[in-house]
């Protein structure tokens, strides 16, 4: 089996163990879901051994399985990483790249980048969408997403961007109008805004655990934002959209040694399906605006 031909069915056989199915390997490589088939019949061939148990409903790794994706993912990872290498050397990355994350995060952190990128890839077109809640990436033809908190039984390949503070603010006329917060306590005596759709973030990760009642619920977190602006009440937001607010006085923190950090809600990380056609685009993507975020 030549050497090309042997990378393809390793990317092909990681792939289908990603995704779960060889018809969402086969979609998301754009081929036949009989070629995909065959690629892991090569594989288990060169190999001796069967590599994947197939029903008509799942898939499972053998225990030859699971020794052999570590270190075909090893592997593959060390000749991308190369390969991209090279590519960036000799011309820029190009094509589209789909982006999705939640609005908050793309009207306060990428949206300033944007320009500055567009000037430094000019090749590569920018696809944007803002989805709240977490989306299936191949569903929504989506490249890379940008996610807030930590990932739980995820197959997507994640790099870390960096993490941002969970702060408990307030509108200063709202502050000033309203009974003085001392402690964790005092909060029951407020108007606090909280998430319609997502329940688990109306749980605060406070140094002394607490339930409340909200007043008010959102959808959006960038809603709530504006909400907390408009003197509606009191809300737990990420720094990363918050802290311009802070800065020129739109709103205020209160009670900053509540909140029990560092925690899981205030990682940030972006995920994606490896795809080597796509990776230098990603790369590029990533490697820009890592060290630009102000999380």
């Amino acid at each position: 089996m030549a050497v090309h031909s042997k990378t393809e069915d390793l990317e092909t056989f990681i792939t289908i163990v990603d995704c779960g199915s060889f018809s969402g390997a086969a979609n998301l490589l754009d081929q036949q879901v009989a070629k995909v088939s065959r690629a892991v019949s090569r594989l288990e061939n060169t190999l001796q051994c069967t590599l994947l148990n197939r029903t008509t409903r799942r898939l499972e790794l053998t225990e030859e399985g699971h020794t052999f994706i570590k270190y075909a993912r090893e592997g593959l990872n060390t000749l991308y990483t190369g390969e991209e290498a090279i590519k960036l050397l000799k011309q820029a990355p190009s094509g589209k790249l789909r982006i999705d994350a939640a609005s908050p995060f793309v009207l306060h952190q990428l949206t300033p980048l944007i320009g500055e990128f567009a000037k430094q890839y000019p090749h590569i077109t920018l696809d944007i969408t803002s989805h709240d809640s977490i989306i299936d990436l191949l569903e929504h033809k989506t490249d890379l997403a940008i996610r807030i908190g930590d990932l739980k039984d995820s197959n997507l390949h994640a790099r870390r961007l960096g993490s941002s503070q969970l702060r408990i603010v307030a509108s200063p006329e709202y502050i000033n109008n309203n009974r003085a917060i001392a402690q964790i306590d005092d909060l029951q005596n407020h108007k606090l805004i909280g998430f319609s759709d997502s329940p688990k973030l109306n749980t605060w990760p406070l140094v002394k655990p607490a339930l409340f009642t909200f007043s008010l619920s959102a959808s959006s977190g960038e809603t709530v934002r504006q909400l907390c602006i408009a003197n509606q009440g009191i809300a737990l937001l990420s720094h990363f959209m918050i802290g311009n607010d802070l800065k020129t006085g739109k709103l205020v923190e209160v009670l900053p040694a509540a909140i029990n950090s560092p925690n899981n809600r205030e990682i940030i990380q972006a995920v994606y399906y490896k795809n080597s056609a796509i990776s230098s685009r990603i790369t590029a993507f990533l490697d820009f605006i890592k060290p630009r975020l102000s999380l």
